[in-house]
């Protein structure tokens, strides 16, 4: 299966600053583009950090509510944000970022795993090319039915395991898969069904023996 890459589905218009960049140029960019976070970049174009709405307001709060003091000789995160005036004192560093080559999956456990929302991507030389959210990713379940049970045929059924296009039918409603026949002896039903899974914008598989009663549907009553 051939999944979208992370360029596929990317922003390429990326407002980006630089290390040196002052506080409140930083926060006019966040209001003027409507963004919450901007990536801050070296002098290559490779992403060093992430400057957020949070860390911004860091300035306002002081550092954290409640937080444990200093030790009196290192200040804590929080505080020495609330007294950072540019961008290499407020972000967060390392940046989380994403290569131009990775599969949604992919970066959809980055996501989950680092519990943000957005990833920066890079190209080979790791310099800044595009930030892909959340919501980029979750456009993979807006593929239409027919263009999933195409490539469920061509791709899962014919390719990867020989099968004839009529061997099985496959319905697909809202990202729902249904298979329905009979397998040769030498197909695994759980292989096809796995294979089914990893088409982008699946969002079930259900797999129906030859013969099977759907007990939901009124015309299979009585027959």
């Amino acid at each position: 299966m051939k999944h979208l890459k992370v360029s596929d589905l990317m922003s390429d218009a990326v407002v980006r600053v630089q290390p040196g960049t002052p506080f409140k140029e930083i926060a006019h960019l966040l209001q003027e583009y409507d963004i919450t976070a901007v990536p801050v970049v070296d002098g290559e174009d490779r992403p060093v950090g992430v400057v957020s709405e949070a860390d911004l307001l860091q300035k306002m709060w002081g550092g954290e509510p409640g937080g444990p003091p200093g030790d009196g000789q290192r200040p804590r995160p929080a505080d020495a944000k609330a007294s950072a005036t540019d961008a290499s004192g407020l972000m967060t560093s390392p940046a989380v970022c994403a290569r131009e080559d990775w599969s949604v999956v992919d970066a959809a456990r980055a996501m989950a795993r680092h519990g943000i929302k957005r990833l920066l991507v890079v190209d080979e030389a790791g310099r800044l090319i595009g930030v892909v959210s959340r919501s980029d990713l979750l456009r993979v379940f807006l593929r239409t039915d027919r263009a999933i049970r195409t490539e469920i045929i061509e791709e899962a059924m014919v390719k990867s395991l020989g099968l004839a296009p009529s061997s099985m039918q496959v319905d697909v409603a809202h990202g729902h898969v249904v298979l329905s026949g009979r397998l040769p002896g030498d197909v695994s039903v759980s292989v096809l069904e796995e294979l089914c899974r990893r088409v982008d914008g699946v969002v079930a598989v259900e797999f129906r023996a030859a013969g099977e009663v759907d007990a939901e549907d009124p015309a299979s009553v009585g027959h």
